[in-house]
């Protein structure tokens, strides 16, 4: 035998070696704790969620999933620790919206498509609020409100991130001229409860998460919640689509994975995440405390459902103005 053919024996054997232990190690996986990337601090809403999801996903797969806050730059840190890990479904990133928003802002140079996407876990419906001075009773008022005092109203909102998208879609499906409004910059939710606290503001987008106590003492009035059906936490407040403003809109969080996870890997974890919503506790915990919804999805409908995020965020960042 030739060196040149001992050569490309040894390749073939070496070939077929390492695709039999790496069939073995996805068979076998997971084989150690996973660790779970969260690029938010601790007590936060996607913290929570994260690791009451997690804590049940732990028995169907047989390993300890360890919770990781990574927060800063605008929740990319954490991102691109994950992005960058090995794709050994040993590293995974749970997060939302923000990793689009975060491409769309200019913040980074990568989206969804960075990586492989796991599992659709819940979706925490967002609600547009007013003090409870304020003359607006519900959302289909708020146009005709802005129209009678043009440049003069107040809506809060953090730069890039939800609720700034919110609004400008909220603008165009409320056919709204931005022009009439003024969008108040805050850096996070507790200054926006403040500022709406004190009437500073006229409008601020919250959630049951954010906004439920100070609905519930009527400190706050909410005006329309923006998903195709009522909250059961909040049965009597209308839903956008009722007030014929046709819009939904949602904090979507997911678990993603590196790019380049094997399928298999990315299987047995989206069936693990399953199983741990089907549990009634954790179901009721994510309806009744934390005021979301839970919606699975997995493979290519999730990927489907990333799709058609990120092109109405898209679509909403043509009319936002990222520098101010």
């Amino acid at each position: 035998m030739t060196r040149s053919r001992l050569t490309q024996t040894f390749a073939a054997i070496g070939l077929a070696t390492g695709l039999a232990l790496t069939g073995t190690a996805q068979a076998d996986y997971p084989e150690q704790d996973i660790r779970l990337v969260i690029p938010y601090g601790p007590g936060g809403a996607t913290d929570i969620i994260f690791r009451l999801i997690s804590q049940e996903a732990e028995g169907h797969l047989g390993t300890s999933i360890v919770p990781v806050n990574m927060a800063g730059a605008g929740a990319t840190l954490g991102s691109r620790n994950v992005k960058d890990a090995r794709p050994d479904g040993y590293t995974l990133l749970g997060s939302h919206d923000t990793i689009a928003l975060s491409k769309l802002a200019g913040t980074v140079d990568y989206s969804y498509d960075a990586f492989e996407p796991v599992a659709l876990l819940t979706q925490t419906i967002n609600i547009p609020a007013a003090h409870a001075n304020h003359p607006v009773q519900s959302a289909d008022e708020i146009a005709d409100y802005i129209r009678e005092n043009p440049g003069r109203v107040r809506i809060s909102m953090i730069p890039s991130s939800t609720d700034h998208f919110f609004w400008v879609q909220f603008f165009d499906a409320a056919g709204i001229d931005m022009a009439d409004v003024r969008l108040v910059g805050y850096p996070d939710t507790g200054e926006q409860v403040s500022a709406l606290l004190a009437e500073e503001i006229d409008f601020a987008m919250f959630n049951l998460p954010s906004g439920g106590a100070f609905f519930e003492d009527g400190t706050f009035r909410p005006l329309g919640v923006a998903h195709p059906e009522r909250l059961d936490g909040l049965p009597e407040v209308a839903t956008l689509r009722e007030l014929g403003i046709e819009m939904d809109h949602s904090t979507s969080r997911g678990i993603f994975a590196p790019k380049g996870t094997p399928q298999e890997i990315l299987d047995t974890l989206a069936e693990a995440y399953g199983q741990a919503l089907e549990d009634e506790t954790v179901r009721s915990r994510i309806e009744n405390e934390f005021g979301s919804v839970v919606r699975f999805l997995a493979g290519e409908e999730y990927q489907a459902f990333l799709d058609e995020n990120e092109a109405a965020l898209s679509a909403a960042a043509e009319n936002i103005d990222f520098q101010n």
